[in-house]
């Protein structure tokens, strides 16, 4: 037991991606937040250039998501999901259901990513036996993918650095290729070029186990927390083609560049690729209350829509599904992003966005620029050091009032879509100052 000290507080907490012992030598503490700026224990402000954690797209502190909370905790407080609804959460599915591509028309929540990446495995496999096709288990994935730390999700994820203390994970897993290609694509502006026959590898994972045996494809259409990957033109495609030749279910995991993130209302809606089933989660309260959701095809839902109708169809679920106070902040969420064309004004900043991230080609240490909607990744040349350049660069940005991501050597930038003009130079020339005075 740790002695009673000033800082014993502070040694309750296990904090999450977090060097624990060495943010409690210097601890960066956010108290409170409005608008595009948080605000730290020392009262300086923050510009948020990250969204909070890729989540807050519409600024913190929206009014109308604040009031429908509040209104929803002094309503319901809880409601089960188990066998009981509540109105709340008919009407966000509705909206959320409305709001993504056809087919895609049935919504299960959960309470995160992490969740909704798990729940879309399960489906896809259960769906594959209620076909009669029992055999489909096995699971694909991709080398730096994301979906979340749950068991499922780093077993086809692809960060070794989440997978790496945790055994052998699941079985019959295999991982398609990344596709960052700095000798072709560095300093892409947008989709990079090349790289879109990377999908192909698919057909090779067919040959190697059958296609009677793979149950699914997940991918996520832009890699956000391994350091910002862009799909190459075409890779969606491709892999949509493959999967629907071959009866594998595609999965997007849109969990990052949902809700306005790309300068669209999905990744789906951008490219014109549908996958089967989509994972989101982060933008669709703003981040205010945790919520995820699976949206899935009619085709996939029919199918768990059949025998006894006092039947459990899909024996899953989790006590806080459809929380009322998450379904009140996702559908306050949604009117507020439409309210304030916030997807439309994603669109209208990307290229500006475009620009002044590519301003930094010329900076310091930078190997790579990597951008598409209101996101970027800098990518910094590595060094012979305990700690990266990107984590330097992070701790000092702070410092100087704004709150960075960094992931190995990679700065990511992806602000609240509220953001201004003079904000977004303000990010980068923040970093090209910080990039100037690092070794």
């Amino acid at each position: 037991m740790n002695s009673h000290n000033a800082d014993s507080n502070l040694d309750a907490l296990w904090l999450p991606f977090t060097a624990n012992r060495q943010f409690r030598d210097a601890p960066r503490m956010l108290v409170s937040a409005k608008g595009m700026y948080y605000r730290d224990d020392k009262g300086r402000e923050v510009l948020d250039g990250c969204a909070g954690l890729w989540c807050v797209n519409a600024g913190h502190g929206q009014p109308r998501i604040v009031e429908a909370v509040q209104k929803a905790v002094a309503t319901l407080d809880f409601a089960p999901a188990f066998q009981m609804g509540h109105p709340l959460a008919f009407q966000a599915a509705d909206r959320i259901a409305r709001l993504a591509p056809n087919p895609l028309n049935h919504v299960f929540f959960c309470n995160s990513g992490s969740e909704a990446g798990d729940t879309a495995l399960k489906i896809a496999i259960a769906y594959h036996r209620l076909r009669g096709e029992g055999t489909r288990t096995r699971l694909i994935g991709r080398e730096r993918a994301y979906h979340g730390v749950g068991f499922g999700g780093i077993s086809v994820g692809g960060i070794s650095g989440n997978r790496k203390l945790y055994g052998s994970l699941l079985t019959g897993v295999d991982h398609l290729p990344h596709t960052l290609d700095l000798r072709r694509n560095a300093f892409s502006r947008g989709l990079p070029e090349h790289g879109a026959e990377l999908a192909d590898d698919l057909e090779r994972i067919v040959a190697l186990h059958d296609a009677s045996n793979i149950a699914a494809v997940i991918v996520e259409p832009m890699a956000g927390s391994t350091g910002v990957l862009p799909a190459p033109k075409g890779y969606l495609k491709r892999l949509r083609e493959i999967c629907t030749r071959h009866g594998i279910v595609l999965i997007f995991d849109e969990v990052i560049t949902g809700f306005g993130r790309l300068g669209a209302s999905f990744a789906a809606e951008k490219y014109g690729v549908v996958p089967d089933i989509m994972t989101v989660a982060k933008g669709i309260t703003n981040g205010t209350i945790p919520m995820g959701a699976n949206i899935v095809s009619d085709e996939i839902f029919d199918a768990f829509m059949q025998g006894p109708r006092e039947a459990i169809d899909l024996p899953h679920g989790y006590t806080y599904t459809a929380h009322p106070i998450a379904c009140a902040a996702a559908i306050a969420t949604l009117d507020t992003y439409a309210e304030e064309h916030l997807f439309e004004r994603a669109a209208a900043l990307s290229p500006y966005f475009e620009e002044a991230a590519h301003s930094l080609r010329d900076a310091p240490h930078v190997v790579d620029i990597r951008n598409e909607g209101l996101v970027a990744g800098i990518e910094l040349a590595p060094r012979n050091a305990k700690t990266t350049r990107a984590f330097e660069v992070f701790e000092r940005a702070f410092h100087d009032g704004l709150l960075l991501r960094y992931t190995g050597d990679i700065l990511a930038i992806s602000p609240p879509l509220i953001i201004e003009k003079n904000e977004i130079d303000r990010i980068f020339e923040t970093i090209r100052r910080i990039l100037k005075t690092i070794d």
